[in-house]
């Protein structure tokens, strides 16, 4: 670590996300941003005006790993290089923050986990910033306490309606073979001519990226697994199509999935022509007893009391059979009809984190703290797959027409 106890960080891939990490994580005390690379260079130019002339700026992220100054790096590639600039990462004896899918293929899973597992100690903490909310962790705190009973399924959804959202992102002006590194961004995927589209809308493409499954419901997985503390799910589908975004993309816009894990149900839907303001996201968890609604801004419980009686379908009864029946009914289920603002034991309760709490900014906080003090945030690269396997198998149920099988424990598809 450099002198002063100054964490010096590199960033590789420096676009939207990637310097809006860079800016969390330089917010931070005693944090350096001193290296980028990115494949166009005007983001290397950006990346100069944002932390100053005298950072190293590179196409080659080998160079960044090469640099004996450089603590830690933030990876925010696109999908189709996670893997491997994780593994050289680590290889080359630095920390990382890998931005969420983990890996873009769930073949590539256990190579990330064991290359974790041989580098001395590196902390590796992948970017899904629900893992660090006060509100999930709150949402986590309240299930376990019993807040809503057993729980036994929960809905969860993240629905766009902005251009923006869908991944249309801006293409500058001076895109072209001379200002964009066009081969290497292609690496292992299939060659082809350049295209400035692919480039900066790669998410829209199974080529470098994976779709809704890593883009946003590995989100969701994360938030699930937060607060339910599960492993993960056992069965997997999903169906969905290409409904408003006919841009030459070729993954879906609108996908529902459904898991099943040992004690619920989850369900997932994203829909990014939605009719909703901006974004919708939110989880629902149902128990026995109660509902508790999840959102990046505010968790709330709803609990109501069982039922006194369990009813009854005595109309179908002849009248001699119907009256004895409730005869003996009432004697044990006697007429209760409290008003609704009377009901005994009903509750209500809200938490919201500050104002100004970010959750984006606690997980980098969580991340150089783990840099810092050498203790692992939980959301290392087992975690990273718990999440990302079965996000990526509803892309592969998608395109398969079928359900999947997934092995919570050992990590692998079973079918």
């Amino acid at each position: 670590m450099a002198v002063n106890d100054t964490i010096q960080i590199a960033l590789i891939g420096a676009g939207g996300m990637g310097q809006g990490d860079a800016r969390n994580s330089t917010s931070l005390d005693k944090v350096k941003l001193v290296a980028a690379c990115d494949l166009y260079t005007g983001r290397l130019e950006r990346c100069k005006e944002i932390w100053g002339k005298d950072i190293f700026t590179t196409r080659d992220y080998r160079e960044v790993l090469a640099r004996p100054d450089i603590d830690a790096v933030i990876i925010a590639t696109p999908d189709h290089w996670h893997a491997r600039i994780t593994k050289d990462a680590l290889a080359a004896g630095k920390d990382v923050y890998c931005e969420k899918p983990m890996v873009q293929k769930i073949e590539e899973g256990q190579g990330v986990i064991d290359a974790q597992k041989a580098s001395n100690g590196k902390i590796v903490q992948i970017g899904s910033q629900y893992a660090s909310s006060l509100v999930f962790q709150k949402a986590k705190e309240l299930l376990e306490q019993g807040a809503i009973g057993k729980l036994n399924m929960v809905d969860a959804w993240l629905d766009r309606n902005t251009a923006m959202g869908a991944w249309q992102y801006t293409i500058p002006t001076d895109a072209s073979p001379s200002t964009v590194d066009w081969d290497r961004f292609l690496g292992q995927a299939p060659k082809r001519p350049f295209d400035a589209t692919r480039f900066f809308r790669w998410r829209n493409y199974k080529d470098y990226g994976t779709g809704l499954a890593g883009d946003l419901y590995v989100h969701l997985l994360t938030g699930l697994h937060v607060v339910t503390g599960a492993m993960g799910p056992s069965r997997i589908f999903a169906t969905g199509g290409l409904r408003y975004w006919k841009d030459g993309r070729d993954v879906p816009d609108v996908m529902l999935a459904t898991m099943d894990y040992p004690d619920f149900t989850f369900t997932l839907k994203v829909n990014f022509k939605s009719g909703v303001p901006q974004e919708d996201f939110g989880f629902r968890f149902t128990g026995s007893e109660g509902v508790m609604n999840v959102s990046m801004a505010e968790c709330t419980v709803a609990k109501t009391p069982r039922e006194k009686a369990p009813g009854n379908t005595a109309d179908q009864f002849p009248a001699a059979v119907k009256e004895k029946f409730l005869e003996d009914y009432y004697k044990q289920y006697p007429m209760w009809q409290p008003k609704t603002e009377n009901l005994p034991g009903n509750e209500m309760v809200r938490f919201a984190p500050p104002r100004s709490y970010s959750a984006h900014l606690e997980h980098h906080r969580n991340f150089i703290n783990a840099v810092r003090s050498r203790k692992p945030f939980f959301e290392d690269a087992v975690f990273g797959f718990r999440t990302a396997g079965p996000a990526l198998l509803t892309g592969v149920s998608y395109d398969e027409r079928k359900v999947c099988g997934w092995d919570a424990e050992n990590l692998k598809r079973t079918a």
